[in-house]
């Protein structure tokens, strides 16, 4: 066996290089006694004092292995100075204060996520539309009609295929569509819902032309869009029909407005309790009771003013019937976005989302409206 040198000793020059390394020097080697963090004035970076840590090998001047440059000794520290080192203290488990930079202003966001002036942009022109075919020529409202129904079958059969695989068949549901409301238009409710088997039955037929896989669920699908769009959407053109016709089309849109706008306000302002938050966290039941009021008020003021033959109190009735089914609606569809994973069902109206997302409220309340209508003063 080769033979073990003795111990050295502490080499009398190498101890106090150590010593002074040991007591002074940064913690890290990229360390820097004073930072200057953007944003964050006057803020200054404490560093933590360790005692009695050992130098890695390279420090003090000391190679980290035979043949290695030298690194450069540390500064000299305030003990081997002779002056004693100040250590900051900190509470016990409180970590040194670091500086952070601070965070950059994020962008306010409309509430729900909406561009609010877009929204508002978006509203009036739509408003103008209806308000000019209105009491221009009856038909050309009913034009109108027609084109929201057919972009709305699309905007809902195309979330259901994307989102679900499920093809309900286009072209039979757009042109059931059109058929329902030129006949309930022309000819009455019964031949409007004469239109709506006769679409059943050609969704039945168009889907036999693919595989049977997957059948049943798609005509099922079918047959649901077809009554939800264009039947229900089928009790306007009704109302339409009357001599009146632009009167209640008008009662119709401001107390479902009404019914949407007083829910927001009052919900934005006194909302605390929700109403169903596992569809629409945002409705809440003040909200509900505001919409309810401000239906109810535009109701009585319509019906008393505009309807031939209609009182107050039935703006009453049919205002608050209106505002609840519309909530209903406006959960329904809810429902249905929340089951297929998506907020909107589609981005045609900035602001808004597509025509779905306006349809919502409206397509159930048409059918209670013409109802009312027709029990209170006729149709």
């Amino acid at each position: 066996m080769p033979p073990v040198p003795a111990d050295p000793g502490p080499d009398p020059v190498e101890g106090p290089a150590r010593e002074a390394g040991r007591l002074s020097g940064p913690l890290f080697r990229d360390e820097q006694p004073r930072t200057a963090v953007p944003g964050a004035a006057e803020t200054v970076v404490l560093r933590a004092i360790t005692d009695d840590v050992a130098p890695t090998p390279g420090h003090g001047g000391q190679p980290p292995h035979p043949g290695a440059p030298a690194y450069p000794a540390p500064p000299q520290s305030h003990a081997a100075a002779g002056r004693p080192h100040p250590v900051p203290s900190f509470p016990p488990g409180q970590e040194t204060p670091v500086a952070q930079p601070d965070p950059q202003p994020q962008p306010r966001k409309q509430r729900g996520g909406r561009n609010l002036q877009a929204a508002i942009g978006v509203g009036v022109g739509l408003g103008a539309v209806i308000i000019a075919s209105l009491f221009v020529v009856k038909a050309l409202f009913l034009v109108v009609v027609m084109a929201a129904v057919s972009v709305g079958v699309w905007e809902l059969t195309s979330r259901l295929s994307e989102r679900k695989e499920i093809k309900a068949p286009l072209i039979p549901l757009v042109a059931g569509g059109i058929a329902m409301i030129a006949t309930g238009y022309w000819s009455g409710v019964q031949w409007a819902a004469a239109s709506l088997a006769l679409t059943g039955l050609a969704v039945m037929v168009w889907r036999m032309a693919e595989p049977p896989e997957n059948y049943l669920r798609d005509i099922t699908a079918g047959i649901f869009t077809a009554f939800y769009v264009p039947f229900l959407a089928t009790f306007v053109a009704l109302m339409l029909a009357a001599d009146d016709g632009p009167q209640r089309i008008v009662l119709f849109l401001i107390v479902t407005v009404c019914s949407d706008t007083g829910a927001y306000a009052v919900g934005y302002k006194f909302g605390r309790t929700k109403l169903a938050p596992t569809i629409s966290p945002g409705k809440t039941r003040e909200g509900l009771a505001g919409g309810v009021g401000l239906s109810m008020l535009a109701g009585a003021l319509l019906m008393q003013l505009i309807i031939d033959g209609g009182s107050w109190w039935q703006g009453l009735i049919l205002g608050g019937c209106a505002a609840v089914v519309a909530t209903l609606g406006d959960l329904g569809e809810s429902m249905i976005k929340r089951d297929l994973g998506i907020k909107d069902m589609g981005t045609l109206l900035p602001g808004h989302g597509g025509i779905m997302d306006r349809l919502d409220s409206l397509l159930p309340t048409a059918p209670v409206v013409w109802l009312l209508l027709a029990a209170f003063v006729g149709s």
